[in-house]
């Protein structure tokens, strides 16, 4: 069990046990304490995840879903967009972070990835959500299983970095261009 590191006033989670690793990816339940370790995967606390921001050693990816504005909305009612404040200069790749996605969300991460990360796929990229969140697990496990070779799992996620006084801001999620 994870025990809340806001509640103790601390910037990085605190272990009270172990959660093993699935075999596969992690299909419910995704705010939830998570594993320490990804097999294949570095990772981070929020003082090394600072430093390849600070250094731009790692191209950020955040991976929190997001809810578009329902298609049938009655008229006249109101609809207010998620605000989602993250890393400086991540992309924020919504939705990718599920342990199924559909042909076209693995195309949407896919492109997303190969745009922002360019073609070399040694070339080192975090994956965060938030604290107790698969969704960056299963989104740096799915980057591996695609080859990418430097992956890095930021656990702590975006309001890890806030608790730690970091700045963030607001960001909207990527969208391909034709």
């Amino acid at each position: 069990m994870l025990v809340a590191a806001g509640l103790l006033g601390l910037t990085e989670p605190i272990w009270a046990g172990d959660i093993a690793e699935p075999l596969g990816y992690r299909m419910d339940e995704y705010r939830a304490p998570v594993p320490r370790t990804l097999q294949g995967a570095r990772v981070v606390t929020t003082a090394e995840a600072e430093a390849l921001w600070r250094e731009k050693k790692a191209v950020f990816f955040d991976v929190m879903p997001n809810t578009p504005k329902p298609a049938n909305l009655p008229a006249g009612t109101m609809w207010r967009d998620t605000i989602r404040k993250d890393i400086p200069g991540s992309t924020w790749l919504a939705n990718v972070g599920y342990g199924a996605i559909s042909e076209e969300t693995a195309n949407y991460f896919r492109r997303g990835l190969a745009a922002e990360a360019g073609p070399d796929k040694s070339r080192a990229i975090l994956f965060y959500c938030m604290t107790n969140c698969w969704m960056s697990w299963n989104a740096a496990k799915r980057a591996l299983e695609w080859g990418y070779s430097s992956v890095i799992w930021y656990p702590p996620g975006a309001d890890g970095w806030e608790r730690a006084n970091l700045p963030l801001e607001e960001r909207k999620p990527y969208v391909i261009s034709n």
